[in-house]
């Protein structure tokens, strides 16, 4: 169960990095020196890494499984 909450966190948590991302690329147009944009797309892909790895090891250990009808058709 904790597995699962990990993972909405960690999406809901990618939405917020990607939002803020776009707010500020919308907020510093003129600023040339301005990096937020960057530090928020990063943070987004690190956030995003974190999710890929919880959900493998989901999968991996048994804790997430696949019950889709077509999965166990091959």
């Amino acid at each position: 169960m904790w597995l699962k909450v990990l993972i909405v966190l960690l999406f809901l948590a990618v939405l917020v990095s990607l939002s803020s991302a776009l707010f500020f690329l919308l907020r510093d147009m003129g600023a040339p020196e301005s990096k937020r944009t960057l530090y928020a797309l990063g943070i987004r892909i690190s956030l995003a890494a974190l999710l890929l790895i919880a959900i493998w090891y989901g999968f991996d250990s048994g804790i997430l499984s696949n019950t889709a009808p077509w999965a166990n058709k091959y």
